[in-house]
């Protein structure tokens, strides 16, 4: 059986700075980590609270589930395969191997899955 885990809501944003103060300073979540001015992840709990601008972000202007996985390529053929949708994927980027598509309803999901370390 596939593990599966909601780890991250991944949200848009066209001013990181200022996405980054609201969270951090309106909201008091802690900054985890800052990727230049495209994506930051802030500490929420058991889930991460993202912030990307359309360069890193999944679906741009979308609110985007990201769903932990061990079977990114699975995961993706039973989206695809049961009313919902793939919007790009399975790929291996940097760090991860990733997968973006659709629920059936039209909701941005993302699977990923650590690639191994050499």
């Amino acid at each position: 059986m596939t593990d599966r885990q909601v780890k991250m809501i991944i949200l848009s944003t066209e001013d990181l700075d200022e996405s980054i103060r609201f969270y951090t300073e309106t909201l008091g979540f802690p900054l985890k980590f800052r990727d230049g001015n495209h994506f930051a992840a802030l500490d929420g709990g058991t889930i991460t609270l993202a912030l990307a601008t359309a360069l890193d972000h999944p679906i741009p202007g979308q609110v985007v589930v990201g769903i932990k996985t061990d079977d990114v390529d699975g995961d993706a053929k039973a989206l695809d395969d049961n009313g919902g949708g793939l919007a790009k994927g399975p790929y291996n980027d940097a760090h991860e191997r990733r997968a973006v598509g659709y629920d059936s309803q039209g909701n941005g999901l993302t699977f990923y899955a650590p690639l191994p370390r050499d």
